[in-house]
Formats: structure tokens, C-alpha cells, sequence
């Protein structure tokens, strides 16, 4: 359906719902760990919505940019990430594991939200195209890029979120080990991405979970 649209109207559907799903993201981090008791991200003004104050120029505008213009593969992208000093919490890696689920059910959150989004725009019809197309497109955009940011994060490639989650699982020796292949993670991420195996992996939960929410939205 996005194959209709020029360039310029892809950007001008993605934009919003990018930056809103990268940005909620990292907000639901650091007001999570403010709720274990730790205050880092909201003493540095990272609580805010404001997407100025989590924009990383790579991941938040060059990659995203890169490959909606290529229509290689999915669009996703991150944020800086929010600032979160698990020395505060009672229970290091408990808390720390819950504090990085945030992230990703965040998404999930927003995923329902452009779902209903785009429900409205099917429910105005196309009597009223001008109003029911773009919540239409927007709405398929925000559950796309919301989807593919959760099933990316909880992978279990250090630093995303799924590592932390498992961090909180494994043994203290093995989390141990396991966490010193986080100065690899970044390189491991984009080989996965340049070699399309990253498509190839989240392509079929991928595909499961978009019907789960187009159905929401009913299409």
C-alpha cells in the first residue's frame, strides 16, 4: 500500500510516527527506573517528549532516512539512549530487566494506538479521502515501525533490551560473560542489517503480528 506513495509522501507518513516510536521508547526506560529509584535520566531532562532532547543523528535521522529512500528491508532507527544507573535500584538486575521490557511494551502500547488510528481513518471511508487516507497511511506506518522497534530490541544482542531481560535470567557468571559481548553488539547489529539476515529472522514473527494489528485496525 506504501508502494503507491511518492518519496516525499513516505517521508511526510513516517516522520511522526519514527520519532514518536524511538523517542516513547526511551522515555518509558528512564521513567520505569525512576519508579525502581533511580532519578539519572529525569535529573539530565530526559523525561520529556520532546524529540530534540533524544535525537541521535545517526540512528534517529540518517539510517531511518537511508532506508525508507533505498525500500530496502524495514525502517527502523533509536534514540540516544536514556541514561539509567542501575546502582539505585534494590534489586540490580530484577529491576534492571523490567526497566529494559519498558521499551519494547512501549511500543507495543503505541502499535495499538496508530492501530485505532488507522481504524478511524477506515471507519470515515472514502467519501472523506483527504481525512481517512493519511490516518490510514500514518496508521500503517506507526504500527510498522512500533513492531519492528519491540521484536529488534528484544533480541538478545547486547546492548538491546532483550539482553538486558535475559541479563536478569542467567546466573551471575554467565550474565557476566555473557554482557562482555556488548562492545561487539553494535558491529553485530548493522552485519545483521547489511546482510539481510535481520530481515530474515524478524520477517515471519514480523509478519504474525502485523496481521494481529491490522486486523485491530480492520483491515
Amino acid at each position: 500500500m506504501m508502494n503507491e506513495l511518492t518519496l516525499l509522501q513516505r517521508i511526510v507518513v513516517w516522520i511522526l510516527p519514527v520519532i514518536f516510536a524511538i523517542t516513547v521508547h526511551e522515555v518509558a526506560h528512564g521513567w520505569v527506573a525512576k519508579k525502581y529509584g533511580d532519578n539519572t535520566a529525569s535529573a539530565l531532562g530526559r523525561l520529556t517528549l520532546n524529540p530534540i532532547k533524544h535525537i541521535d543523528l545517526l540512528g534517529t535521522i540518517i539510517l531511518p532516512g537511508l532506508l525508507l529512500i533505498t525500500g530496502t528491508g524495514f525502517i527502523f532507527g533509536w534514540a540516544k539512549p536514556v541514561p539509567v544507573d542501575p546502582r539505585h535500584f534494590k534489586n540490580p538486575r530484577r529491576d534492571m530487566a523490567i526497566v529494559a521490557l519498558a521499551g519494547p511494551l512501549a511500543n507495543v502500547l503505541m502499535a495499538v494506538g496508530w492501530a485505532l488510528i488507522a481504524r478511524l481513518g477506515v471507519a470515515i471511508g472514502m467519501q472523506m479521502e483527504a481525512v481517512s487516507l493519511p490516518l490510514i497511511y500514518t496508521g500503517i506506518a506507526g504500527i510498522s515501525i512500533n513492531l519492528v522497534l519491540a521484536l529488534v530490541n528484544l533480541l538478545p544482542i547486547p546492548p538491546l533490551d532483550g539482553s538486558r531481560i535475559l541479563t536478569g535470567i542467567l546466573p551471575n557468571y554467565w550474565a557476566w560473560q555473557y554482557n562482555r559481548l556488548e562492545r561487539f553488539g553494535f558491529i553485530i547489529l548493522l552485519v545483521l542489517l547489511y546482510t539481510n539476515t535481520l530481515s530474515a529472522i524478524l520477517a515471519y514473527p514480523m509478519f504474525i503480528v502485523q496481521q494481529m494489528f491490522f486486523s485491530i485496525a480492520g483491515m
